[in-house]
């Protein structure tokens, strides 16, 4: 099954996007900073990191390069950064850095849904051919 890691600081939000995730059959894990996400990612490997960018200890951006410079065999993992940061700068970096998408907030869930549905497609069809895995 599918594992869904959901970073984000504010809590209401968080639980949220757990509620939706879970409720659309995906497992899913949390974290409330992006220094406690690369611990879980490290350990658990999630599948899918849906990630805020403005964060303390540890923002965004941030986590994906540690993930991306320092844990060559956790690239794979795909990353749609949620955030409110909505000017263009933010989301051209994300997506160059390899992100797999990038989201503005307040959370449209059926288009969140859309993207990790996406992602998830994306996944199975690398897991059939063998390719990054």
């Amino acid at each position: 099954m599918i594992t869904i890691l959901c970073v984000e600081d504010e809590d209401d939000i968080r639980g949220l996007l757990i509620e939706e995730i879970r409720d659309s059959g995906f497992n899913t894990l949390e974290a409330a900073n992006g220094r406690q996400a690369l611990d879980i990612i490290i350990s658990k490997w999630p599948d899918i990191v849906v990630c805020d960018i403005t964060m303390p200890e540890l923002d965004g951006h941030q986590l994906f390069a540690e993930i991306q410079m320092h844990h060559e065999e956790l690239s794979n993992i795909r990353f749609i950064f949620l955030t409110a940061l909505s000017d263009k700068e933010n989301m051209i970096t994300a997506l160059k850095a390899g992100a797999a998408d990038y989201l503005t907030k307040p959370v449209d869930f059926d288009l969140l849904m859309a993207k990790i549905q996406g992602c998830v497609s994306r996944l199975e069809s690398d897991r059939r051919t063998g390719r990054g895995f």
